[in-house]
């Protein structure tokens, strides 16, 4: 049987419920059965202890001298509330009896225990009985037996057993169908949320599901898809914007360098032309992969929650590698470095971001300066934070531009210095860097005198 997932809620809580409410009948019917067997035995215990001390003994017989006492009406008649009295030899002999036992007669038994309450039965009929000996002088002359009729007590037992069983499966279908009504309430939310869901697609990511009032789990679990949305979102917001940008930037080198070859092939050349073009080809080759490089990296880039110490890196360290890196196109272009880096500042980094940062800074630093010129790296604390800073004494940058040059793709002046290769991506990596773990990136910049670009860690 197929439950949808408000009557699975309904039929959990109806086992849950019937259950407890199981307990809670069987602990009414047993404790109103032993209401019923105390009250009896209570009675029994007055009746059989009023007439014992109304017994008298002579020689072999026992009788009731009170002969009043049984006449009352409820040892003279059966029907009503009868309480039957006798009195019996050891050997089982019947001495006395009340009227209402007429030619019957009650059981007794040396196995008995004194004031030991038991059932027995009297012409087929129920009954509650107890017995006390008759003792004179120690010696056991006899036993005095007292029952109360239990066919009204059985009744009533009987009865309340029935009407607990027939309640039983009503109160269970009635809680049902409340729990199954309430669950359906409950889930409303749930409604909304399939609902929200089918209407998004890849093309229609701009709807959220409507939070609930209440801030229970349900208020949880749309957040939680709300916020995955966000995350989806943004996720095919860098693939198109990767794959805009990608085609933006690729289809001008690839057309050049489908042209290059076409042109290569047209007619037999010289050795040298086939170097020269061949060169060339690899040179757009090496641009389109840095380009793509760096695309990937601008498309892979999160705000980490949590940067684990296994990567940090001491900032020092970091620049001494940079500078490693780019040492051939520093010789080249005879660059002076100058440094000053606080080897007492052992400030850690993570060594991803902080990489990213510095070496788009420091490559930047090597490429726009001109030739024979300097370049300054330095590192100083300030306050709570260390602040890195890489100054040259190149081009510069227009101050009309200032506000642009994060941008993807943007390059200021770039008609000026064609000679000088780049794409427009390194400073907008940089910055999505600094986002990602908190710095913060700042620039100075003077036309024909240099720029000064700090990172605060």
């Amino acid at each position: 049987m197929k439950l949808n997932f408000k009557n699975r809620i309904a039929l959990h809580y109806i086992v849950a419920t019937g259950l407890i409410i199981a307990v809670v009948f069987l602990g009414i019917f047993f404790v109103v059965k032993s209401s019923v067997y105390a009250n009896l035995d209570k009675d029994l215990n007055f009746e059989v202890q009023k007439h014992t001390r109304e017994i008298a003994i002579t020689k072999d017989s026992i009788y009731f001298f009170n002969k009043k006492e049984l006449e009352e009406r409820e040892h003279t008649e059966v029907q009503v509330n009868p309480v039957f009295v006798q009195l019996s030899g050891k050997d089982g002999t019947l001495f006395d009896k009340s009227p209402n036992l007429k030619e019957n007669q009650l059981t007794t038994s040396a196995d008995q225990e004194a004031g030991q309450h038991f059932n027995a039965l009297l012409a087929d009929q129920p009954l509650r009985q107890v017995q006390l000996p008759i003792e004179k002088n120690g010696d056991l002359k006899g036993y005095v037996v007292a029952a109360m009729s239990l066919e009204g007590s059985i009744k009533v037992i009987n009865n309340l057993g029935n009407t607990l069983l027939i309640i039983y499966p009503i109160v269970l279908f009635g809680l049902f169908f409340i729990s199954s009504f309430l669950a359906g309430r409950s889930i409303a939310p749930i409604r909304s949320i399939i609902s929200t869901t089918n209407n998004i697609t890849r093309n229609n990511l701009n709807e959220r599901v409507i939070l609930p009032q209440k801030k229970d789990e349900l208020h949880e679990l749309s957040s939680a898809i709300n916020d995955l949305l966000n995350r989806i979102e943004r996720t095919i917001e860098r693939e198109r914007q990767f794959t805009s940008d990608a085609s933006h930037e690729l289809r001008t080198p690839l057309s050049s360098l489908s042209g290059t070859l076409e042109v290569l092939i047209q007619k037999e050349r010289s050795q040298l032309e086939y170097e020269k073009k061949i060169g060339y080809s690899l040179g757009v080759i090496d641009t389109m992969t840095q380009t793509l490089e760096q695309l990937l990296t601008l498309a892979r880039m999160e705000t980490p929650s949590e940067v684990s110490s296994d990567d940090l890196e001491i900032l020092p360290i970091l620049i001494d590698g940079i500078l490693s890196k780019y040492k051939d196109k520093i010789l080249e272009k005879g660059l002076r470095i100058k440094t000053d880096l606080d080897n007492s500042i052992e400030y850690q980094v993570p060594r991803y971001y902080a990489n990213l940062i510095l070496d788009n800074a420091i490559q930047n630093a090597i490429k726009y300066s001109e030739e024979g010129g300097s370049i300054f790296i330095s590192i100083q604390r300030k306050n709570d934070s260390v602040v890195c800073s890489v100054k040259d004494e190149g081009i510069g940058i227009k101050k009309e531009d200032m506000d642009k040059i994060f941008n993807s793709f943007y390059r200021s002046d770039a008609l000026a210095h064609k000679h000088i290769s780049g794409n427009g991506l390194g400073l907008s990596i940089a910055k999505k860097s600094a986002d990602a773990i908190g710095a913060t990136l700042s620039i100075e910049s003077e036309l024909h005198r240099g720029t000064i670009l700090r990172i605060t860690f």
